[in-house]
């Protein structure tokens, strides 16, 4: 199902980081209640940029990542279907038009890059919508996991293809739809 009414928001305030323990390894998740900015897979050797802050403030349920460490715990459990949390991604506006049909791919169900060109309006930027997919900085939130090739095989993915192949295998997916 498509929803057109899909945008992004502005950041607002500090970023806060912590560490997300997930089946797949410890996720660094970045944002605050304003809107999340990044997720980063255990396999990138990154580490907090210098001006965020540690999310680690009173209470668990005052602190700042809270709803969307709420919403990846559900989604692990097989409970959540779609992610419900105001986004705000750093990216080109080609880059975010990219993350933006992302959103459009239903859970379970996978895309392939030359999908998502020729719903841009553009069958020959199979290319610039991979890379675009590859910079992705909320991954699973915005499933750049669902994108295959076009001959329905795992390609390239950012947490690595077991990755890739466990989120595909929670959502149970294992058809190619041909349009968005």
């Amino acid at each position: 199902m498509r929803d057109n009414n899909l945008s992004f928001v502005p950041f607002a305030g500090d970023t806060y980081y912590d560490w997300y323990e997930s089946p797949i390894g410890k996720l660094l998740v970045a944002g605050n209640q304003s809107a999340l900015v990044s997720i980063t897979f255990p396999n990138k050797k990154v580490q907090p940029e210098a001006h965020w802050i540690k999310d680690n403030r009173g209470i668990k349920d005052d602190r700042e990542l809270t709803e969307t460490f709420n919403q990846l715990d559900h989604y692990f459990n097989g409970n959540l279907k779609k992610f419900n949390l105001p986004l705000a991604p750093h990216g080109t506006p080609f880059q975010k038009n990219v993350w933006l049909q992302l959103l459009q791919i239903p859970y379970a169900d996978t895309c392939s890059y030359l999908d998502i060109a020729r719903n841009l309006g553009n069958k020959n930027a199979t290319r610039a919508v991979g890379n675009a997919n590859g910079r992705n900085p909320i991954p699973i939130i915005i499933p750049c996991h669902r994108v295959i090739g076009s001959n329905g095989s795992l390609t390239g993915f950012g947490g690595g293809l077991s990755t890739k192949s466990y989120l595909l295998d929670l959502e149970n997916s294992d058809q190619l739809c041909l349009s968005l």
